[in-house]
Parts: structure tokens; C-alpha cells; sequence
């Protein structure tokens, strides 16, 4: 007898800060809300999207689905950084099982790693306005250790990868699911993580231009440690705006700025490039999310640069909860955290 597999999906996104779940409940008319948790991790345990500790990142899991009472043990994860390619190609027009065939080819010309080494995915986004016999193709590259090494803590810990996604597309399903008002417009999704920031433009809810960047949340602990000298708690504490005697406000605050002026000139950067090879593009509004776009004055330095309003993402604006199982006050101010775990959790089991 077939074992019955369950279509939702449990999002897990483990990060290089903290591991995250989110279950939701898919409804006709929307979302619901119906398991949400985090569990930190020591530093060093995953950097640059590297899991350099595994069986800490297996332990912290296991405890956590335990924490929860997680009945599901399909999960939904993704992956950022490095090791992932993400790229827009022009191709001739073809059908999605004829570039099924051929994409290891097409993709070869594309990624800088060798082709056996990585898992190949697409989207074909459609024709080209100005040519009708080529098409717009979202091409996806991703270092196979890597899917491995995730795949392999997340089964150890006793549950069962059924889909990797990127971080990029979780934060744009989250985004659709709570913002339809702005689908008809160009927009910047913005993860802060603590050691990846990842940018995703979007223009008419379809991505255009992704980067992933080696800056977040650790680089602002490293300088207040640094440059006050305390401990890496009590830089966590003071990198949200907490307190120590160990530290002055002032002092804290220019660490802050500082720190804050070297990511937000990334973002700049991200952005000219973007609008220098999409001149007709206005940037509308900017969505922030992950645990570093919490620091004290970063969305004021983002929209002040680039001139554009800034907001913060709150994954659970369109989802319903029960405020008996869950704090609306707590959900508002971990809902950055919880972006992209939400996002995967809108995945299924019988998607592509």
C-alpha cells in the first residue's frame, strides 16, 4: 500500500544566524498560519551559505521540529550565495520539453562551474517583445555539494527535503501572497541575512535582476565587537538597538552608521547597475526583510540613498493566524526573520 505524502510542505529556512520554520494551512481563499519557529546557531556553524558545523546545524533542527511538535517531516528549504547562479539568457523560441533537452548544453556557455558539478533549473519567462523568434529564459545553477550537504543535515535531523528553492523566489512568493497592490509595478525585495544580502528586482511580479551579496547582520556584530570591545551577545544585543555598560549609546550608534554606509553603497551599486541596463525602469518601492533590517537607522540610510520609499516586508500581513496560538506583536517583529521560511512554505510537494 502507497504511504500517503502530504502536498503542503514545511518551510525550513537555515540560515547562517538562525534555522527558521514556518507551516502554513492552504485554504481556498488564502493562508493560515499554523506553526512558526526559530532556533539561533553559533557563529561560524554556516557561512557564506556553507554549513562548515553539521552536526550543530543537525542538532539545532531535530530540537526545534521537537520544540514544535512538527507532524510533517516534508520540507521545503532553499539555498543563496556563492554557489548559486542565477542568470536571464536569450534563447530561440522552443517548447519546455525541447530546452529541457538541451539546457545542460545552453547552460554550459552560462555558469562559471564545471557543468557535471551542478543542478540545472529554468523558467522560460516568454518571447521577446522586439524579436518573435527568441525567448526570455530564467536559468538557474547550483553546486550539487551544496544541495547535498543541505539535503543530508535535513535528514539526519529525521525529516525529508522534498524541494530546494533559492532564497530569491520564496522572498517573491511571500511578497505576492501580501502585496498585491504592488504586482503592477517595479520593486526591490532586500534580505538582510547575517552573512548574505540578497537583491531581487522586480518588475510586474516576475524577477529581473537578482544579486547575492557577502554582507549582513555578522558584519555590524564583528565591528561593535571590534571597535567597543565586547562580547559577540552583547554585540548581538546592541547591533537591535539593546543596551550594555559596557558601551555608550553614541559609540554604538556611529559603529552602526558606519557599518550601515558600506551596505547600503552595495545596494546603490545593485541598483545602477540594474537601472543602467533598464533605463525605462522606475524603482517604486522597497521591501526589506531578514534579521539585519532591524538595525537602528539602516531603512532610513537605504531610502535617504536611493531615493526610494523603504518599508519593511511582514510575510504575514495576508496570512491569517489565530492571535490565542500566536502574539501579533511577536509575529510583527520576527516577521523579517521569518520572510523566507514563510515563502517556502508556500510551496507543494506536487509542484514542479
Amino acid at each position: 500500500m502507497a504511504l500517503f505524502k502530504p502536498k503542503n510542505l514545511v518551510g525550513l529556512d537555515i540560515g547562517s544566524h538562525s534555522i527558521k520554520f514556518v507551516e502554513l494551512k492552504h485554504h481556498k481563499g488564502g493562508y493560515e498560519l499554523k506553526n512558526f519557529g526559530l532556533a539561533q546557531l553559533p557563529p561560524e556553524a554556516i557561512v557564506d551559505g556553507v554549513i562548515m558545523d553539521s552536526a550543530i546545524v543537525v542538532e539545532s533542527i531535530r530540537n526545534l521540529a521537537s520544540h514544535l511538535k512538527l507532524k510533517n517531516s516534508n520540507v521545503c528549504t532553499s539555498v543563496s550565495g556563492h554557489s548559486l547562479i542565477i542568470k536571464k539568457i536569450q534563447l530561440p523560441l522552443m517548447t519546455e520539453a525541447e530546452l529541457e533537452e538541451q539546457i545542460q548544453w545552453e547552460a554550459e556557455q552560462y555558469i562559471p562551474f564545471e557543468i557535471d558539478d551542478v543542478n540545472v533549473d529554468f523558467q522560460i519567462l516568454g518571447p521577446l517583445p522586439d524579436e518573435e523568434t527568441q525567448m526570455e529564459v530564467l536559468l538557474v545553477a547550483v553546486k550539487k555539494d551544496i544541495i547535498n550537504d543541505y539535503a543530508a543535515v535535513i535528514t539526519e535531523a529525521g525529516l525529508t527535503a522534498q524541494v530546494v528553492d533559492v532564497d530569491a523566489f520564496a522572498m517573491e512568493n511571500i511578497f505576492e501572497v501580501n502585496y498585491p497592490e504592488h504586482l503592477d509595478s517595479t520593486v526591490v525585495l532586500i534580505d538582510i541575512g547575517a552573512g548574505i544580502m540578497n537583491i531581487n528586482v522586480l518588475k510586474n511580479g516576475v524577477s529581473t535582476f537578482t544579486r547575492d551579496i557577502t554582507i549582513g547582520g555578522s558584519n555590524f556584530t564583528e565591528e561593535i565587537q571590534k571597535d567597543l570591545g565586547v562580547s559577540y551577545e552583547e554585540a548581538e544585543i546592541l547591533k537591535l538597538g539593546g543596551r550594555s555598560e559596557r558601551a555608550e549609546t553614541s559609540d554604538v550608534l556611529e559603529v552602526l552608521r558606519l557599518t550601515s554606509e558600506n551596505l547600503v553603497l552595495e545596494v546603490q551599486r545593485s541598483l545602477d547597475f540594474f537601472s543602467a541596463t533598464s533605463a525605462e525602469e522606475e524603482i517604486h518601492h522597497i521591501f526589506l526583510s531578514g534579521g539585519a533590517c532591524r538595525v537602528p537607522g539602516l531603512a532610513m540610510a537605504i531610502e535617504e540613498r536611493v531615493a526610494v520609499p523603504v518599508e519593511v516586508l511582514n510575510p504575514f500581513r495576508g496570512i491569517q493566524y489565530a492571535e490565542k496560538l500566536f502574539d501579533p506583536d511577536y509575529l510583527e517583529a520576527m516577521g523579517p526573520v521569518a520572510a523566507v521560511a514563510a515563502g517556502l512554505a508556500l510551496r507543494r510537494a506536487d509542484e514542479r
